[in-house]
C-alpha cells in the first residue's frame, strides 16, 4: 500500500530485485554527471517488473522483509547500471509504479501561477533595468533561484527568468515541427531520439541519456523495432541482423516512428511479441531507459 497517496494493490512476486543505477543527468557546464537512482522492483517468474518502487530502501531490511515473506532477494546495488536498467525497463503487462509521495496540490494551478509569475517577474525586471539598477536584479534572481532549489520548486523559476515565457512556447512548437519533419522523435521532456553528426542520441530534456553510432559511419546502428506484447509496448534500437542495443519501453506513435526511420535511412521493423519473444528480446537487451 501507498501510504502518501492511499494506492495499493496485491501481487505475488517471484523475486524482489534491489537494484541502484546511474542516471545521466547535464552537470554545471554541460558536463554529464550519473545520477544515482535506487529502489526495489517486484519481478514475476519470467523476470518482468510487476510493480517498481522507487526510493532508499535499507539492504538490512530488505532481507529481513524477504526472508520472513519467503521470497528470494536479488542484490543489485552494485551490479552495471546497464544492466539494472534493462531489467527495469523489462515490463510485465499492466506493471506499475508507486513512488510514495504526494501528488502535489497545486499541480492543476501550476501553469497559471508560473504564468503570473513570470508576468510579475518581467515588470520588475524592466523597472529595475530602467532605474539602472540592473545588477540589483541579478542579485535578487539569483538567491530567488536559489531559494526555489531549497523549496523544491523550480518550476517557479520562471519569476526569476522571465524569457522562459517566451522559450518554453516557441521550443514545444519547434520540437513538434520538427517531430512532424521527422528529425527528432519523441515528447519535449523524453526520452526522444535525433541523430547529430551519425550519432543516434538518446535525450531526456536536456540530459544526453546514451549516443550510439550509425551503422554508416562504422558504427552498429541500422534499425527500430517497434514492437507490443498485449498491454506492453516500446521502441528498441537495433543492428541490420536485429540485435538489440537500447531499448526504450512505453507508447510510441507508429507514424512518428515510421518518419523518423524513413527519414534517417533507418530500416523499421513493427511486430507484436508472444510471451516467449517479448522475454527473449529483453534478455537480450544491453542497456535501457526505464
Amino acid at each position: 500500500m501507498d501510504g502518501a497517496t492511499g494506492g495499493w494493490v496485491s501481487l505475488n512476486p517471484a523475486t524482489l530485485y534491489h537494484y541502484r543505477y546511474g542516471q545521466e543527468v547535464s552537470g554545471p557546464h554541460g558536463k554529464v554527471e550519473a545520477r544515482p537512482v535506487t529502489g526495489i522492483a517486484l519481478l514475476d517468474t519470467d523476470g518482468l517488473v510487476l510493480l517498481d518502487l522507487p526510493g532508499a530502501w535499507d539492504a538490512q531490511g530488505v532481507r529481513g522483509f524477504a526472508e520472513a515473506a519467503g521470497l528470494p532477494v536479488v542484490n543489485a546495488l552494485a551490479t552495471p547500471s546497464g544492466q539494472v536498467r534493462a531489467v527495469l525497463a523489462g515490463r510485465a503487462p499492466g506493471w506499475g509504479r508507486m513512488s510514495g509521495l504526494l501528488r502535489p496540490r497545486l499541480r492543476r494551478w501550476r501553469l497559471p501561477i508560473a504564468v503570473c509569475a513570470g508576468i510579475a517577474g518581467l515588470a520588475v525586471m524592466t523597472y529595475l533595468t530602467l532605474a539602472g539598477a540592473w545588477q540589483a536584479w541579478r542579485g535578487f534572481a539569483s538567491v530567488g533561484r536559489l531559494v526555489l532549489d531549497l523549496l523544491d520548486a523550480k518550476w517557479l523559476a520562471v519569476a526569476f527568468s522571465p524569457v522562459l515565457l517566451l522559450v518554453r512556447p516557441l521550443s514545444s512548437r519547434l520540437h513538434g515541427w520538427r517531430s512532424r519533419r521527422g528529425t527528432i522523435l519523441g515528447p519535449p521532456g523524453g526520452p526522444h531520439l535525433e541523430i547529430k553528426n551519425d550519432w543516434l542520441r538518446i535525450t531526456r530534456g536536456r540530459d544526453l541519456i546514451r549516443a550510439l553510432l550509425l551503422a554508416r559511419a562504422g558504427g552498429s546502428v541500422a534499425a527500430l523495432l517497434l514492437y507490443r506484447h498485449e498491454t506492453a509496448a516500446g521502441l528498441v534500437v537495433t543492428t541490420w541482423a536485429g540485435r538489440p542495443l537500447h531499448h526504450l519501453p512505453g507508447p510510441w506513435p507508429p507514424e512518428d516512428v515510421h518518419r523518423f526511420a524513413t527519414r534517417n535511412g533507418l530500416q523499421l521493423r513493427v511486430c507484436s511479441l508472444s510471451r516467449e519473444e517479448y522475454v527473449a528480446l529483453l534478455r537480450s537487451c544491453p542497456d535501457a531507459s526505464p
